[in-house]
């Protein structure tokens, strides 16, 4: 309500005078404010109704004007400018929004100016019990010692509601438990979570589930309520003492075994967990205290014994030890449950061994130089047989691991030398093993690595770093910067590289500068280069290092003069200039073009021969070939053979049998007595073969059976009379042959067969 001040009056709705009125004090302002209240969750027909505003400048005629301004004005809350009525046009949510400030206004019509000065008011919403209880978290984990005490505090649980606290009973909540009696109860006011039972055991049982309810209303009928779960795990705590499996434990070990390497393992079994299951293992008695050790591993809780001295099966070969077993984090609440430590026998037998040779160190570095020249003393190598007083020791490398034979060892002294010369750019580190091996008993070997370092020497000059690709302008002025450089050297000295640039002589056309950043830049020295004249210029430039000795080498910087526009951007160049900057010269571009032609005759030679071997066979029956050719895989002589076939014998078939000679001797005649061909008197070319296939049979002079005889004759009846020279036996002395000596050196036996015939049949 309102309480009128200087002659302003306000009120309010007679819906709203159950409402406590507050007392305003004194103000300047003709008019004051107190607070409106609506109910949430409105579901009228309607608009819902909040409260009236009213002025006493207002005598009801209608002049004045009440302007509704702030949260939600004129669209959640809407006002009657000429009665100043106030209604809520929607559903209003307090969890939403509690409250509402707004500001109201009453102005002149007629003027437009305020009557009065704009004054503030708030609209309250009241809470309905629509909501249900929630948990901050739908599952809970926790967890609690076990054999705690009845009431040992587990875990405190809150549920919020979203309703009024201070309104009813509508936001006050009760705990409960549904799930997890007899273990645990739960305090109803407070949500703290206790333990119910005594002496719970983890040992028997580890977790438990406890679920939880909050109910709002007091926990009243018509409540609402919500549910969470708890997910308790019982921690460990030390209640159970260690126990060995067994009293006695039997282990051996090689006499050959080194200080430190491990004899055995024994366990005591402890039904904790984590540090409340650590165990400290310790030799408390026996004759080999002085021999042995006793260590736990804290990943398995095991003892491990390990040899502290050398043994001597000669000497001792059986060990006695007394082991016990100790929790290392004792509660004392629990004592009474002990001794919380075990006892057990361990005996150790040696056993004897034929132990191989050992080197003095494992693994050796040797360093050498790298221009350390072959046959050079580098390092050396020793090992000893323990079973001998003597040491008999034969040393050599396994091949496997120097594939390159780059060093060699005295077998007697174990001294290792170069069997060649190292670089350091090839192999910064070689790892060779060298063996061994008892003189007396081969089989007992031993191998040990030898590092060697190849230390650096300065012995490689520095070189361009990559393939410049570099180019002119003709319109190029003097001066002008055309291509930066940089070098590398696979050397690697102690102080780093630092390379200096310079030129062979003095250049007309080009200079460099050393940027002594291992870069150097290259400058015109003139303009108006010209591709006519020349299209490459050949910059030799000297690269030296600064490491001792100076190494130093001079690379070619290959400048090609190219056409270029206004921004200096490359347009056109000689064919040259761009063969060079690709790094092809002409000599390789013609040697390139000519391994492409060779490849080409080669093809079409290959295909040439397939298709000569595709022609037809003079015999075209392959019954034929295979019935009366038989191969003995005898390599014939050649051209040049002219004693193993007599010719003569195609020219008459019908020998004497006085003249039958073997083939393979020479003839003393080379034209033996024939008579003329009786070619003329067979009517078929068929009687004519069977007649040449019979005396071929019949005569031991006869070629081989794999050769192939070929006659050409025309037959009887041809108008050309036969083509075949078979009947040239009658009329062979008319013919001369001096012109054979003119065909060249292919028919040199030609010629002297025929020519030297002639000469012979002169003289007689």
């Amino acid at each position: 309500f309102f309480v009128p001040l200087e002659g302003l009056q306000w009120w309010l709705h007679p819906a709203t005078s159950s409402l406590t009125p507050m007392i305003l004090h004194r103000s300047k302002r003709g008019w004051m404010w107190n607070q409106f209240f609506l109910l949430e969750e409105y579901a009228g027909p309607d608009f819902q109704y909040v409260g009236k505003l009213h002025s006493d400048q207002d005598r009801g005629d209608g002049t004045v004007k009440y302007i509704l301004n702030g949260d939600g004005a004129g669209s959640l809350f809407l006002i009657d400018e000429n009665s100043g009525d106030i209604h809520a046009t929607k559903r209003l949510d307090r969890e939403e929004k509690a409250y509402y400030t707004l500001r109201a206004q009453a102005v002149s019509k007629r003027t437009g100016r305020p009557l009065e000065p704009e004054s503030e008011f708030i609209i309250k919403i009241h809470d309905i019990n629509d909501n249900e209880p929630k948990f901050s978290k739908e599952t809970y984990v926790a967890s609690v010692p076990e054999m705690s005490d009845v009431g040992t505090f587990v875990l405190q649980v809150t549920a919020t509601d979203a309703d009024d606290e201070q309104y009813g009973n509508s936001a006050k909540l009760v705990y409960s438990i549904l799930q997890g009696q007899p273990y645990f109860s739960v305090e109803s006011e407070t949500g703290i979570i206790r333990t119910a039972l005594s002496n719970m055991n983890r040992e028997n049982r580890e977790k438990y589930q406890v679920v939880i309810q909050a109910k709002d209303m007091a926990g009243q009928m018509g409540g609402l309520s919500g549910t969470t779960t708890i997910n308790i795990t019982l921690t460990d705590v030390n209640d159970s003492p260690p126990r060995f499996p067994h009293s006695s434990y039997h282990l051996s070990v090689l006499e050959s075994a080194e200080i430190g390497s491990t004899v055995g393992r024994i366990k005591a079994n402890d039904a904790d967990i984590g540090e409340n299951a650590e165990i400290q293992y310790s030799i408390i008695d026996g004759d080999g205290q002085d021999v042995f050790s006793i260590s736990t591993d804290r990943i398995t809780q095991e003892g491990i014994i390990t040899i502290k001295k050398p043994l001597d099966y000669e000497s001792k070969r059986m060990y006695t030890l007394k082991v016990e077993a100790t929790n290392t984090h004792l509660d004392h609440r629990f004592l009474h449950l002990g001794p919380f430590k075990d006892s057990a026998t361990v005996k150790i037998t040696a056993q004897d061994v034929d132990e191989p040779p050992i080197f003095s160190r494992n693994p050796y570095i040797i360093e050498v130089h790298e221009d350390t020249a072959a046959g050079s003393f580098i390092g050396a190598v020793a090992a000893w047989d323990p079973d001998a007083s003597i040491i008999l020791c034969r040393y050599s490398i396994d091949r496997h691991t120097d594939l390159d034979r780059l060093f060699n060892i005295d077998s007697g002294n174990g001294s290792i030398s170069t069997l060649q010369s190292l670089d350091r750019e090839m192999s910064k580190w070689h790892n060779i093993s060298v063996v061994a091996t008892e003189i007396n008993n081969p089989r007992q070997t031993t191998r040990v690595p030898v590092f060697i370092k190849v230390l650096d020497v300065n012995d490689n000059a520095p070189e361009f770093a990559m393939f410049y690709e570099t180019f002119v302008c003709e319109n190029v002025k003097a001066g002008q910067l055309i291509q930066t450089i940089s070098a590398v050297d696979t050397d690697e000295p102690l102080v780093g590289h630092k390379f200096a640039f310079s030129l062979t002589t003095v250049n007309p056309n080009f200079t460099i500068l050393d940027n002594e950043d291992n870069t150097a830049r290259i400058f015109t020295k003139r303009s108006g280069f010209s591709r006519r004249e020349t299209s490459i210029y050949l910059l030799p430039v000297v690269i030296s290092d600064n490491d001792y000795p100076i190494q130093s080498s001079t690379s070619t910087l290959t400048i090609g003069v190219c056409a270029c526009d206004r921004d200096g951007n490359m347009k056109a160049c000689s064919a040259e200039a761009l063969l060079r900057s690709a790094g092809l010269s002409t000599g390789a571009l013609v040697a390139i073009l000519l391994c492409v032609i060779i490849l080409l005759m080669i093809v079409v030679l290959f295909a040439a021969l397939r298709r000569q071997k595709k022609k037809e066979p003079l015999i075209i029956s392959k019954e034929d070939v295979r019935d009366n050719v038989v191969s003995y895989n005898d390599e014939g002589g050649g051209e040049e053979d002219t004693q193993a076939f007599d010719i003569g014998t195609l020219r008459n078939p019908e020998v004497m049998d006085a003249n039958k000679l073997r083939r393979d001797i020479i003839p003393e005649m080379l034209f033996p007595f024939r008579r003329t061909s009786p070619i003329k008197d067979n009517a078929d070319v068929r009687d004519f073969i069977s007649s040449r296939l019979q005396d071929n049979d019949a005569d031991p002079t006869a070629p081989p059976y794999d050769s192939l005889a070929t006659y050409a004759y025309e037959g009887n009846g041809s108008l050309a009379e036969s083509l075949s020279s078979l009947e040239s036996a009658a009329t062979e002395g008319d013919q001369e042959y001096d012109y054979l000596s003119n065909w060249g050196p292919q028919f040199k036996k030609l010629a002297d067969m025929y020519i030297g015939k002639d000469t012979d049949t002169d003289i007689a």
